[in-house]
């Protein structure tokens, strides 16, 4: 195996633009993946000429000009702008929290009216500084946007009370007074036209780079640690480490996908089911994402679940137990000589997708010579 600087662990976006950039540099690289397929979570699939996001939702979104122009390299982007809306037992809502959720709510019109609300509903707390995520969303928006719109939704997404769950997860909500429904604040945004697997296929195809697919890195790890110089690793930091300190804790997904048999089936990419009676926390019909207009369409309802060993880790549990056990991880990571350790599990916090591919960069920038 010596003819490879790198063995690259993992084909989703932060393996991927390692390996491309690395491979302009003229390095030679081993990509190997334990799925069937390469681009991790943003792969997308074509289904009845629709491309579904099969690992749920990812919308592309940057205030970075320099990443735009990188990632706008791979594929050409649409004017989809994010405007997912709250289903609360057949109420419909705007999300963010806008001008037009207060009017749902209160029949409020001005931003003066809206700040009275909240303001009136905050007083529960009677100053009290916020010690769970319970006070603390109060303490942003109030008790019934908190009761209809968060509560039940963050209890099914982390399986947990939120008054067991600690305030920083929501430090801050957005709290819009305007009628705009856009999601996202970044300049920046859309969908690429043709789906996200094309971005990880180009950035792969290169001359430096040998791709294997349904490869597990831990059935001879023994192995890839003695035939290859360096190793960037985009896995689980504690499976690395056999888990001898402990294991981190993750949230699951499972999604139930099928084809409905017409054009439109709730109108919006994305709808939020906020209730508790709801087993999954949203529908995701992804013609929407690129305003689709064949006669039939692909719905994705996603049902947050418990981690085990075995299960796909989607999302870190960044809470004070978690992070102090990631530290110590991250110091056996730190004396290792041979590995790098990248992306979401690799680094256990959340990334989006213009977060990965500067991490990436920096990484080759730091690595490379």
């Amino acid at each position: 195996m010596s003819q490879y600087d790198y063995l690259v662990v993992g084909a989703g976006l932060f393996g991927a633009v390692f390996a491309h950039e690395a491979a302009l540099k003229g390095k030679k690289i081993k990509v190997i993946e334990k799925r069937s397929h390469l681009a991790g979570n943003i792969y997308t699939k074509k289904v009845e000429d629709i491309h579904v996001h099969t690992y749920g939702a990812h919308i592309f979104h940057t205030s970075d000009k320099a990443i735009w122009d990188y990632v706008n390299q791979f594929a050409e982007f649409n004017r989809y702008t994010n405007s997912p809306i709250a289903n609360y037992k057949g109420e419909i809502y705007n999300l963010p929290f806008n001008m037009n959720t207060f009017n749902r709510l209160w029949g409020v019109v001005t931003p003066e009216q809206a700040m009275a609300k909240i303001e009136e509903q905050r007083a529960v707390l009677d100053g009290k500084k916020p010690e769970n995520l319970e006070e603390q969303a109060i303490s942003l928006v109030g008790t019934d946007i908190y009761e209809k719109l968060i509560k039940d939704y963050t209890e099914k997404q982390w399986g947990k009370a939120c008054r067991d769950l600690p305030a920083f997860i929501i430090r801050r909500l957005p709290v819009r007074l305007t009628y705009d429904n856009n999601y996202f604040n970044d300049t920046y945004q859309g969908i690429p036209i043709g789906g996200y697997t094309q971005i990880v296929e180009k950035l792969l195809a290169h001359q430096n780079i040998d791709l294997e697919v349904n490869v597990d890195f831990f059935a001879e790890k023994a192995a890839y640690l003695k035939d290859f110089p360096k190793i960037i690793f985009t896995g689980m930091i504690d499976q690395f480490f056999d888990y001898q300190l402990g294991e981190l804790e993750y949230r699951s997904l499972q999604f139930e996908t099928e084809v409905v048999d017409k054009e439109n089936y709730q109108g919006n990419a994305v709808v939020n089911y906020t209730d508790a009676e709801t087993p999954y926390t949203r529908i995701i019909e992804h013609k929407h994402f690129e305003f689709g207009t064949q006669p039939k369409t692909v719905i994705t309802k996603e049902f947050p679940k418990t981690w085990k060993q075995g299960d796909e880790p989607y999302y870190p549990v960044n809470n004070e137990r978690n992070n102090r056990l990631y530290k110590a991880y991250k110091a056996l990571a730190d004396k290792e000589q041979q590995v790098i350790f990248g992306g979401r599990l690799g680094q256990y916090r959340y990334y989006d997708m213009h977060q990965v591919i500067a991490a990436a960069l920096q990484c080759v920038k730091k690595e490379v010579r």
